[in-house]
């Protein structure tokens, strides 16, 4: 088999150890050398080391947990290597690898042969601006679970407020609620608290903030809304630093949220995730690929087996996903009209998985192209194909008992 790289390694990366085996072809000979290295920076200066005195010039690893970033840190910093960082999936199914050594030296012949692609991975700024947003979400995450266990504190206190107010975390279901964790019982001074805008009646509140509240649920609300402001203030001091961020950035943030369904922490999941030009994706669908909403292909005997969407990247999946459904409740945008259209067939949720293809295919020709989002129409699918949707309006009118006669109208 042809050799591509003369001067190689695999790495096989552990929590604690780091396996290297250095393959190296002199004039046609192979030469193999093993060593076992922990993971503190010592360590990994002293396998930088190492491998520099080899003349190493490609490095191989696996993109196992959060354990190869410490590695791939020190490498990339190194302007002798060329480090890659290899999904695992590539090399997973290859039989007889029994041992953390052989793994190491499969991973370098792999190497040797060009046979290994290297994943992406971002600039340091970006990597930097992917954690941030990572963390974020995991901050709304946690928030939207505080709420949670805020409402089942009030009911099992008897307390029905979300059955009359929306939005019982709003403006008025904060002052009720601090009042319910100082200890107010009277039902009537509670509902006075409430916002002159809010729509629920006094009568309708005064009944619904009737219960049994215990000592016990008191201090759990008190606890319950003390860390929700603290997540609150932790997602706005997030919200700064991602913005200082990306303060370079504004004429791609504006244009993303020229799509509809993208808004501002969606346009900036989208930048940190993808990058602001998007020229590490050759095209929309590699990008759509790698983000995991492409549809399965698994055949057999010529057979459909499944069409499940590939893995791919979850932090930039969820949040388009979230912006499909926001989308989908658009009337007079193409992307809402494709939602319905999709939901009647398939469901919501697999019409928000095709509504978030649909965007990360807009996304990536917005940030290509620099220029913003031109919506196709909400009757665009009418105008597609119209003997279609003309047949099904006469088919739905007849089943209403009607009698159609059509004409084409003058130009």
């Amino acid at each position: 088999m042809e050799v591509l790289y003369s001067r190689v390694a695999g790495l096989d990366v552990h929590k604690k150890t780091v396996v290297a085996c250095v393959l190296l072809n002199v004039e046609g000979v192979v030469r193999k050398q093993v060593r076992t290295f922990g993971t503190t920076t010592a360590q990994l200066q002293a396998l930088c080391a190492w491998l520099r005195q080899a003349s190493v010039t490609h490095i191989a690893l696996e993109s196992t947990g959060s354990y190869w970033k410490p590695v791939f840190n020190l490498l990339e910093t190194d302007e002798t290597f060329t480090p890659w960082l290899i999904n695992p999936a590539h090399i997973k199914q290859v039989p007889g690898r029994k041992t953390d050594v052989k793994d190491a030296e499969w991973i370098a012949e792999l190497l040797h042969h060009g046979l290994l692609q290297p994943s992406y991975v971002p600039e340091r700024t970006q990597c930097e601006l992917r954690e941030l947003t990572r963390y974020r979400t995991s901050i709304i995450e946690e928030r939207a679970r505080e709420i949670h266990r805020i409402q089942k504190i009030l009911e099992g206190a008897n307390i029905k407020l979300s059955s009359v107010i929306s939005n019982v975390l709003g403006v008025s279901g904060r002052r009720m609620l601090d009042a319910l964790a100082a200890g107010e019982t009277d039902a009537a001074q509670l509902a006075s608290l409430a916002d002159d805008r809010l729509r629920a009646t006094p009568e309708a509140l005064q009944e619904a903030l009737t219960g049994l509240k215990a000592s016990h649920q008191r201090f759990l609300l008190t606890e319950q809304l003390q860390h929700l402001r603290s997540l609150d203030a932790t997602l706005e001091r997030l919200d700064q630093e991602v913005a200082k961020r990306l303060a370079d950035f504004h004429e791609a943030l504006t244009l993303l949220q020229t799509i509809p369904g993208v808004g501002r922490r969606a346009a900036e999941v989208s930048l940190a995730q993808v990058g602001s030009t998007a020229e590490a994706f050759p095209s929309a669908p590699a990008l759509a690929k790698w983000t995991g909403l492409v549809p399965g292909n698994k055949e057999s005997a010529g057979k459909r087996l499944s069409g499940r969407t590939t893995p791919g990247n979850s932090a930039l999946r969820s949040v388009l996903v979230e912006a499909a459904h926001a989308a989908g409740r658009t009337r007079s945008t193409y992307l809402g009209a494709q939602y319905r259209r999709a939901a009647r067939l398939k469901g919501r949720k697999r019409a928000a998985v095709m509504v978030a293809h649909s965007l990360i295919v807009i996304i990536w020709h917005v940030l290509r192209h620099r220029t913003p989002y031109v919506d196709l129409g909400v009757d665009y699918f009418d105008r597609r194909d119209q003997e279609r949707a003309k047949q099904q309006a006469v088919k739905r009118l007849e089943g209403l008992g009607y009698h159609v006669k059509w004409s084409q109208a003058p130009a």
